[in-house]
């Protein structure tokens, strides 16, 4: 089966800088599969944070990281990115990778077949 891993994570001062990155281990496997990223706080509920579409190269942002946080792609190393400026402390959060089958990106996560194990984000004021 396919598995996805990130990298990237760490502790980062408030206003600092941090690119994830989920590379999948079969080759085009995201290439043809809308990536997403998701977080979540210890006692909170998984959140939606960005999502890729791999058809008409559409991205789709949740509301508190719109103008902050980018994905990307990088389908000859079947990467997909979260850039991650202007960081908050509310952002503090392991974030996942999450890949799913279809064209259209979806912010639920019961919607998504094929998660990574999480990278920590740690966001200090």
């Amino acid at each position: 089966q396919v598995q996805l891993v990130e990298s990237g994570g760490g502790l980062v001062q408030a206003g600092g800088s941090l690119r994830l990155s989920c590379v999948a281990s079969e080759p085009v496997f995201s290439a043809r599969n809308v990536m997403s990223w998701f977080r979540q706080a210890p006692g909170k509920e998984r959140e939606f944070v960005a999502g890729s579409g791999w058809l008409d190269s559409t991205e789709t942002y949740a509301d508190s990281v719109k103008g902050r946080f980018t994905i990307s792609r990088d389908n000859a190393k079947d990467t997909v990115n979260l850039q991650m400026n202007s960081l908050k402390p509310e952002d503090t959060a392991t974030y996942y990778c999450a890949a799913a089958r279809g064209i259209e990106i979806r912010a639920a996560s019961g919607e998504y077949d094929i998660w990574g194990q999480g990278t920590q984000v740690t966001v200090a004021s």
